[in-house]
């Protein structure tokens, strides 16, 4: 470790233990609003900064040490996996994912490969060892979940309504299905391998699987996300996180799952979910990032408000209910994540 002094804070609130303060973390905290990570951007394309472990380790360290956050977050993208299994990805500036051989058909499906992490992906995984002796906080690891990842790979892109996703699952339930286990094997696989790695938690992005009603969910959804949170906990005890963004609704369907940790976005309060939706898993959330360009009193008044709110059970970890902004400044993070810590402590 880079410091004797292990800050746990982290853990032990993904695990409802006692806490020394609120632990804190921000989505997407490496990233355009820092003027480092421009200036390292501007040398190596998004993907050449994941596959240099060197450059990745760096993007990854930053937030830590300019912001005082207590956790990082591997620098990488939920395509990372996908590249080596037979899906053209390229991440273009101010779009994000778009895929030049979107599926259409089963046999679109059946062409894809299975992820073999210490052969498809080695740099991921040189990295997280690398973070693993370099940090003195936790280093979370990460996947896109199956809805998430089949929305890009039939959309060919992002979407506002996931029509072709949809009519996708509705049409071809059989190749649905099949492409739900491939990507749950590759889900299962990715995590494993970056927890082996030295990853202390993993955290699942499910980031569009909001777009469905409960009972779709349900049907085409939740028994893959069971199978993905029961294995990785058959595996190991790392602290596992379920995430995905205006997803308030499946919040009682996701605590049936083995997760550890529910992240919120900005639309459910912790207090909606634990008192009327009875959600006892340890929360992750929930600032709205588009608060941090607001004047200061107003962020600060809301972050004391779910700070409140967090502290009334074991198991909060501070966080934004999406990822950040270019538009922020690393002066408001940092001035946050200070009152973060002092006021909670006073909690």
């Amino acid at each position: 470790m880079a410091d004797k002094t292990f800050n746990d804070n982290f853990l032990r609130a993904c695990r409802q233990e006692s806490v020394d303060h609120t632990p804190v973390w921000y989505m997407r905290q490496a990233g355009r609003y820092q003027p480092e990570y421009r200036k390292i951007r501007e040398k190596y394309t998004f993907f050449e900064m994941n596959e240099i472990p060197e450059v990745c380790a760096e993007v990854t360290r930053l937030p830590v040490e300019q912001l005082g956050v207590d956790t990082a977050i591997l620098f990488a993208d939920i395509m990372t996996p996908l590249k080596p299994i037979g899906v053209e990805v390229d991440i273009k500036s101010g779009v994000g994912p778009v895929i030049a051989n979107p599926i259409r058909h089963v046999d679109d499906v059946t062409k894809l490969r299975d992820l073999e992490p210490e052969n498809d992906v080695p740099y991921i995984l040189e990295s997280v060892k690398m973070l693993n002796e370099q940090l003195s906080v936790p280093l979370i690891g990460f996947s896109g979940a199956p809805f998430t990842l089949a929305s890009y790979m039939i959309e060919g892109g992002p979407s506002k309504n996931y029509h072709l996703t949809k009519a996708f699952m509705y049409s071809q339930p059989e190749a649905w299905s099949v492409l739900m286990e491939k990507l749950a094997s590759l889900t299962v696989t990715y995590l494993k391998a970056q927890i082996t790695a030295g990853a202390k938690a993993v955290q699942v992005f499910d980031s569009w699987v909001g777009a469905l009603n409960q009972p779709d969910y349900r049907h085409y959804v939740a028994p893959i996300m069971h199978r993905i949170f029961g294995e990785l906990k058959e595996a190991s005890d790392v602290p596992t996180i379920y995430f995905g963004v205006g997803a308030g609704h499946l919040l009682p369907e996701w605590n049936c799952l083995q997760a550890d940790v529910l992240g919120l976005d900005w639309r459910t309060t912790i207090d909606t979910a634990r008192e009327e939706l009875g959600i006892r898993k340890s929360l992750q959330g929930n600032l709205d990032p588009s608060l941090l360009l607001g004047p200061w009193e107003m962020i600060e008044a809301q972050a004391r408000e779910i700070i409140d709110q967090g502290v009334k059970e074991p198991g909060h970890i501070f966080n934004l209910g999406h990822g950040t902004y270019p538009e922020i400044k690393v002066e408001t993070l940092q001035r946050l994540t200070a009152f973060i810590h002092e006021y909670s402590q006073q909690n």
